[in-house]
């Protein structure tokens, strides 16, 4: 059985200056769009968070946006928003990360900025710090997150990552093997009669 019916996807809004990210975005979206895998994303419709939710729409998949209600202006327009099969408006981005995190059974971040690290950053240390088990990919299209491999590695070596072990994030450098990866990464579903606590952040 599977147990990731959700991926949530962080990415930028922007499409970036190489040709392979946005492809990437179209076939992560399509991807999951043709495993019935819905996508929870920041609901902007510019850059690569377009691209992967046109993908998965596509594909017959469903998507749901969370977006600040401060962002909608920059990130998406009105109309474009209507086509979401979910539109979630938050007050803040705290509360848009909190949702996106609940609503998904899995993590994988694209090419993007600050944002978008931040994101990324954030989850692997909730994991970390063993809040969740959720699996996480990194979509190293092009060795776009090679430095930032580099960063990671020189932190554990200077002695302040001393956990790391309890996140692993998958790197994938093809975007067609993510959901594969995903899928197999997947936590077993829970015994019959196992009653799990799921903890709130």
């Amino acid at each position: 059985m599977n147990t990731i019916r959700s991926i949530c996807v962080y990415c930028g809004s922007s499409p970036g200056r190489h040709p392979d990210y946005l492809k990437a975005a179209e076939i992560l979206g399509t991807a999951m769009g043709e495993a019935g895998i819905r996508l929870v994303y920041g609901g902007g419709t510019k850059g690569l968070m377009g691209a992967v939710s046109d993908a998965v729409k596509a594909a017959g998949g469903s998507v749901t946006g969370i977006i600040p209600r401060f962002l909608m202006a920059k990130e998406a327009t009105e109309r474009e928003l209507q086509r979401l099969d979910e539109l979630i408006i938050t007050e803040d981005m705290h509360e848009r990360k909190h949702i996106m995190f609940e609503r998904a059974d899995a993590f994988v971040a694209l090419p993007g900025g600050i944002g978008t690290l931040e994101e990324l950053i954030e989850i692997m240390t909730w994991g970390q710090l063993g809040r969740h088990r959720k699996p996480i990919a990194i979509a190293d299209v092009g060795g776009f997150w090679r430095p930032l491999a580099g960063l990671l590695d020189h932190m554990h070596g200077e002695g302040f990552i001393h956990t790391a072990h309890q996140v692993r994030p998958l790197v994938i450098e093809r975007a067609e093997e993510i959901v594969p990866a995903i899928l197999k990464a997947a936590p077993p579903p829970p015994a019959e009669g196992d009653e799990r606590v799921i903890e709130k952040l």
